[in-house]
């Protein structure tokens, strides 16, 4: 290949990298404006005839039915990547969740309409997890085939900081918002955030339009060796793969419902924090990640993979318990010092784990098949972590029930993904232009 060739594949490769994180980032703010406001308010705008308590449960409720819904997201656009293409399939995803939470932002309350309110919410909710449930693994794979070789895990991560980004996001706006009186707030403030989704989606179409499919993706068309059914490949034939994907995505996923969407309502409703107090704490955390976090995907590339996964999570098992006592402290300074501490083991983590996924499974089903370990994931693990954690406190009456449920979290992400990188390594961590003359 020469110099020419080369400079236009590394920028294809940039291109594709900032679009991702892009896209991602979008689809995150998205998601997590939804926890942030299920945490402070859309109980008591959809849910108004319980108590407090059962209010909040039944919003985290609908928190997690967006979990619910994101493995048949990843099975009907891992369908459409793996056989259409990533590019058009990112394309729709991102329209998608745009026009939902959008949607959520121009709802009627209870108050106005009665019980039909909050079946629309849970309704826009299921389409937002059917759009995110597509665009994680999308993003993931096409960053990572246009990446030059070596570095896969590097150029996944692009995606990966999408969702500090969106988080981040998201979260300043609820921060700006909730400055608002109380009545305003409730009234038409929160509604703000879920709106401004449209003018992000139009930036993010702008972006995603002007990617180049993925080559692997144009090659696999060419030869004829897109696979029929991607779903059907994928549990016939790679069903331990999606059980460590599955083991192997919990902490980085459910670590950020610990921080944000459980913690907020936790030193809200039981600790004493001002929301905006707690908010400002959760976005110096996210601040924190985001810095933070692009150096796992270089730690991934430069050392073993498997010395950086221990290096990475073995100190969130001491980190996870600190942030729960010091946020139990009621102070502000101490908080954002124990938040952001539990914030970087899992952030490194975050970053090389899309990678360690897409070198996982083969291109033919790769879109599938990291989709499907992923949003399988959120739905059993991340997406409970808010209710769980709630019920856990109040079934014992101690945060310490909450922190051994995190440390278990670790536990399996540890386990599930040593055991990814140990099959990655005895199968020699092929490229894609090997994988690809393999049968099945």
């Amino acid at each position: 290949m020469n110099q020419t060739s080369l400079d236009l594949k590394h920028r294809r490769a940039r291109k594709a990298g900032i679009a991702s994180f892009v896209g991602t980032a979008i689809e995150w703010y998205d998601f997590y404006a939804y926890s942030t406001a299920a945490a402070l308010v859309l109980g008591k705008i959809f849910f108004p005839t319980t108590s407090a308590l059962a209010g909040t449960l039944a919003a985290f409720a609908t928190f997690w039915v967006g979990f619910l819904a994101r493995p048949i997201g990843g099975i009907i656009f891992g369908h459409l990547g793996d056989r259409v293409g990533r590019k058009k399939t990112l394309i729709i995803t991102l329209m998608l969740m745009g026009c939902c939470t959008t949607g959520i932002g121009l709802l009627p309350s209870y108050q106005q309409i009665g019980a039909l309110a909050p079946v629309l919410l849970i309704l826009l909710r299921l389409l937002q997890g059917i759009a995110m449930g597509g665009e994680w693994g999308g993003a993931v794979v096409l960053s990572s085939e246009h990446a030059p070789k070596g570095k896969k895990i590097l150029y996944s991560a692009f995606a990966q900081q999408g969702s500090p980004a969106g988080n981040l996001l998201a979260t300043v706006s609820f921060l700006l918002i909730s400055m608002l009186p109380d009545q305003q707030f409730m009234t038409w403030g929160w509604r703000v955030p879920f709106l401004f989704s449209a003018a992000l989606v139009a930036v993010g179409m702008f972006i995603r339009m002007r990617v180049e499919e993925s080559p692997v993706m144009q090659a696999l068309k060419e030869q004829h060796k897109v696979v029929k059914l991607p779903i059907a490949e994928v549990f016939r034939n790679h069903k331990g793969l999606v059980a460590m994907g599955v083991g192997a995505c919990v902490i980085s996923l459910s670590a950020t419902y610990f921080k944000t969407t459980f913690a907020l309502s936790w030193a809200v409703m039981n600790i004493g924090f001002d929301r905006t107090q707690f908010l400002g704490v959760i976005t110096f955390a996210i601040v924190v990640q985001l810095l933070v976090q692009p150096f796992g995907a270089l730690l991934a590339t430069k050392i073993d993979v498997r010395k950086a996964v221990l290096y990475m999570l073995v100190p969130e098992i001491f980190a996870l318990p600190v942030m729960f006592m010091l946020i139990a402290t009621g102070s502000s300074k101490l908080a954002m010092f124990g938040m952001a501490l539990a914030s970087i083991p899992h952030s490194l983590y975050y970053a090389a784990m899309a990678g360690i996924l897409a070198k996982s499974f083969p291109v033919q089903v790769r879109y599938t098949g990291i989709s499907i370990s992923y949003q399988i994931c959120g739905m059993i693990f991340a997406g409970t972590t808010p209710i769980l954690g709630q019920y856990l406190l109040g079934a014992t009456g101690t945060i310490i029930s909450v922190i051994a449920l995190g440390i278990v979290h670790v536990l399996i992400t540890l386990f599930c993904a040593l055991g990814l990188i140990t099959r990655m390594q005895q199968e020699g961590d092929l490229d894609d232009d090997v994988r690809m003359s393999i049968s099945p």
